[in-house]
């Protein structure tokens, strides 16, 4: 026996609520140096890491619904800080420096190095780490390199496969499934991702409210705060309220 037809005034099927609505947005100030200034971490905090070039700037651009809330740059590796981003007055995004483009002098990376894992080490509000991987290439040394020391530090993790919509279905899913081999995690903790095709931003938001409702994952004492340079204004990007 076939379906009856579809009426013709028939409503549309109810749109998925979206995870993350964002009201507003604060870029709170950039840390510069492991001692250097930071936000208070009176607030839950998600970092985002990834290789230079990986689409940082276009997956955070995406996530909060904004087109120029984190700068793309077509100079990958520009970024030199770490920079906090209050969303909602909730939580912060903190979005960290690009690792591993050729280009920048070994002196530099060295810098960015201890900034980094300094950061990822000490902050009390830290929850997870979102590190984005090219689904079309294999991890390089560097992304396997913060994948051990995420490991280390047992810090939850969240990969973010991007530009999956660079390749098409089959080879979309078989990709996937072999860098999730390859980095021995549970499918559950990689999203495919891709800014341009808006595939996996909502997966994503759930995700990251997950980490940001979570309970800290360890007790560090609250970082006193530097000595010298006073705090910079917080600039409001949006605000709803």
């Amino acid at each position: 026996m076939s379906e009856s037809p579809t009426p013709p005034d028939a409503p549309a099927p109810a749109k998925a609520a979206d995870p993350l609505v964002i009201r507003s947005l604060t870029f709170a100030g950039p840390m510069a140096s492991p001692r250097g200034w930071r936000p208070h971490p009176s607030l839950p905090e998600v970092a985002f890491a990834g290789r230079s070039n990986v689409g940082k700037s276009s997956l955070l651009n995406a996530l909060v619904r904004r087109k120029a809330f984190a700068r793309v740059s077509k100079t990958p590796g520009r970024t030199r800080e770490i920079n906090f981003f209050e969303v909602n007055r909730q939580f912060m995004l903190v979005d960290l420096p690009g690792y591993g483009y050729a280009r920048i002098s070994k002196e530099r990376k060295a810098e960015w190095k201890p900034l980094i894992e300094g950061y990822i080490r000490t902050s009390p509000a830290l929850r997870g780490v979102v590190l984005l991987l090219d689904v079309r290439h294999d991890p390089t040394n560097d992304d396997r390199q913060m994948l051990d020391f995420l490991a280390d530090v047992e810090v939850p993790t969240l990969v973010a496969l991007t530009k999956v919509d660079k390749l098409g279905t089959t080879a979309r899913t078989k990709r996937i499934r072999a860098l999730s081999d390859e980095i021995g995690l549970d499918p559950s903790q990689v999203i495919p991702f891709s800014a341009h095709a808006h595939i996996g931003r909502d997966e994503l938001a759930e995700a990251l409210l997950e980490l940001v409702a979570a309970p800290p994952f360890r007790d560090l004492p609250f970082p006193e705060p530097p000595a010298s340079p006073d705090a910079p204004a917080p600039v409001v990007l949006d605000d709803e309220a």
